[in-house]
């Protein structure tokens, strides 16, 4: 049965600073490339002939210290399908001046609602508008072809995938918290229904 792993990128740098970043192309710290290499080791028993990743560097790198950790050498697809959402006018921001300049409850909103975007953003219903499409096509095309998958993303790119899966509906999927480097490791028939999942490195299984 097909395996599909989804690992948020490690802690960016602005992550650290807790300021919105978006499409913002912003490294990952020390922490975050510890978190990478924790992500791989474990992920060791892990299967996947295949690896997508967003077109950002921190996914990217994230990805990139995983294969160098497991030593494997498996295609990668990068596409901006899988990009953070957009925070428009908010990239840049520290998270409290938001709160001062915009007001808590606006903010709060905008973070957490699922068809509310910032100005000059995206909703989570925007990202997964471009998300889902690709993933159907692209990489349930792999699965559907019984192949083991690896996806190293974002927060909400890979939100907008957990709530598919997992059949959220739009007020749960606000309460999913999906932490950096921490995979999700998904069993798929290869008709797409999912058989299980398990939280790595959290001790959760269901299914």
């Amino acid at each position: 049965m097909p395996t599909l792993t989804l690992v948020r990128h490690g802690q960016s740098l602005w992550n650290q600073e807790n300021r919105f970043t978006g499409w913002v192309d912003v490294p990952l710290t020390a922490k975050g490339e510890a978190e990478a290499r924790r992500a791989a080791e474990l992920m060791r028993a892990v299967p996947f002939q295949v690896a997508y990743t967003s077109a950002l560097t921190r996914a990217q790198r994230t990805l990139a210290i995983i294969l160098e950790t497991l030593d494997k050498n498996v295609p990668v697809i990068r596409d901006q399908a899988l990009n953070e959402r957009h925070y428009g006018d908010l990239a840049g921001m520290n998270k409290d001046d938001a709160r001062k300049r915009f007001g808590a409850d606006h903010v709060k909103i905008w973070r957490r609602s699922y068809d509310v975007p910032p100005p000059g953003g995206e909703a989570l219903k925007d990202t997964a508008a471009r998300t889902l499409p690709f993933f159907e096509r692209c990489i349930m095309g792999d699965i559907q072809q019984g192949k083991d998958v690896l996806v190293v993303a974002h927060g909400n790119s890979n939100r907008s995938i957990v709530m598919m899966l997992d059949n959220l509906s739009k007020e749960e999927v606000l309460a999913l918290e999906l932490e950096t480097g921490i995979p999700l490791v998904y069993e798929i028939e290869e008709s797409g229904k999912v058989m299980s999942k398990r939280v790595l490195g959290l001790d959760v299984v269901s299914g």
